[in-house]
């Protein structure tokens, strides 16, 4: 078990950074949705990282065949997916294992789905009763809430209409791979519109999935294989943000993100910092699959801000926020942000402990937290063996020097973190 010994920086930077990790949530995907065609997928860009190599693993344990060189992947599937002779391992990845499950609930065959112990402590009733209400076999420990999740695939599920109680892109993609092979129509409906990749994707590649005007998705089961991919998977604006806020609190500095998913609902988080003050500029270069571009971040003195709305869009940039919020005037407020206690740790308890060894002022909510800015002192910080909590207080080590401790979670996401954070030094 690593630990990150993190010196203040003395200096300004002015730095692209074109080597950022790609986009996790679009890598997933690319494994899992060539599963859906019957020619080859080709993948140029693919986060080599573990949980993303675990789907991909997950994808060749299924019959598919899967070349590497690089981060070019190519995936040919097979005709009808294979039973797996062992489990399923998703890695730390609640990403995979919740989509998998909505995948493989219509597939025939077993299967066990695992993860590691940060994984197997994180809530999956959210997608195993939406999917047991349509007729999937779903088990597991804490009747199915904790993996490891069994699996029994049925050759058709029920249509379904199903209006969520939790705005999850994880829950509904869910449900939209369950419902691409239902014997009818399915609607799904969610209060507040989440991470839309699955949507963009899945229609990209041939899928009629339509928008009506009550609100809810109308998803049509296939009619045949669907076009295979053909994509070169964008920079990670999630994993970019942690650069975003270094240079939002280092004064002088400057950085632009290049090759970032633009995506609405993947950028919101910018939009925040750019709300308390720093100078945040988009530029699109290209939109096909997603509209594509670099992000230039400069600094400016911060003000607090109160974040309210669209909390799914920022979901997991709000432990790098929670940096910036510390160092800026005045106070901050999260709300409605009650998800953040069932991702890979209990994000609000983790940002508010490690903020108090910091000597930062907070309040601690049951769906967020309130912040008041001005100056952070070096602690040792506890990442709870999340990659989010371990990269954000890695961040604001910049500021006042910080030990880390239990690193190894970022090399499941975000392997070369280090290096570039390093390389703002030159």
């Amino acid at each position: 078990m690593d630990n990150f010994n993190i010196k203040r920086l003395d200096k300004a930077f002015n730095i692209e950074i074109n080597s950022i990790a790609s986009d996790k949530s679009i890598s997933h995907r690319c494994a899992m949705f060539s599963l859906f065609s019957n020619e080859t997928s080709y993948i140029k860009n693919f986060l080599t990282a573990e949980d993303t190599i675990n789907s991909l693993n997950i994808v060749e344990q299924l019959g598919a065949k899967v070349k590497r060189e690089g981060s070019s992947v190519t995936i040919t599937p097979t005709n009808k997916l294979t039973e797996p002779s062992d489990i399923l391992d998703c890695g730390n990845s609640g990403t995979g294992m919740r989509l998998f499950c909505g995948l493989l609930a219509s597939v025939d065959g077993a299967f066990t789905v695992t993860g590691d112990k940060y994984l197997r402590e994180r809530p999956m009733k959210r997608v195993a009763n939406p999917l047991r209400s349509i007729g999937a076999n779903i088990d597991g420990r804490e009747d199915g809430n904790k993996a490891p999740l069994f699996i029994r695939g049925v050759k058709e599920l029920k249509p379904f209409t199903y209006h969520s109680p939790v705005d999850s892109a994880q829950v509904k993609s869910a449900m939209i791979l369950a419902a691409l092979r239902a014997n009818g129509v399915s609607k799904y409906k969610e209060n507040e519109l989440t991470r839309d990749h699955t949507e963009r994707m899945l229609k990209g590649m041939g899928a009629k999935l339509e928008n009506d005007k009550d609100g809810f998705i109308n998803i049509h089961p296939l009619a045949g294989p669907l076009k295979p991919l053909n994509i070169t998977v964008p920079t990670d604006p999630s994993s970019g943000f942690f650069f975003a806020v270094a240079a939002a609190i280092t004064p002088n500095s400057r950085v632009v993100i290049k090759n970032v998913t633009l995506n609405p609902t993947r950028i919101e988080a910018y939009q925040v910092l750019k709300k308390m003050g720093a100078e945040v500029n988009f530029i699109e270069k290209e939109n096909v699959y997603e509209p594509i571009g670099d992000i230039e971040i400069k600094h400016q003195e911060l003000n607090g801000v109160t974040v309210e709305d669209n909390i799914s869009w920022l979901i997991d940039e709000l432990p790098a926020l929670s940096i910036a919020m510390s160092l800026a005037n005045g106070k901050s407020l999260v709300k409605n942000a009650e998800e953040l206690r069932v991702k890979e740790s209990d994000r609000i308890e983790a940002v508010v402990s490690n903020l108090k060894k910091c000597g930062v002022t907070y309040s601690e909510y049951k769906d967020g937290y309130e912040i008041t800015g001005g100056t952070l002192n070096k602690a040792i910080i506890n990442s709870h063996g999340d990659h989010r909590i371990a990269m954000s207080f890695a961040v604001a080590g910049l500021n006042c020097d910080m030990e880390v401790e239990d690193v190894d979670c970022i090399l499941t996401s975000f392997p070369n973190f280090k290096e570039i954070l390093d390389s703002l030094r030159n």
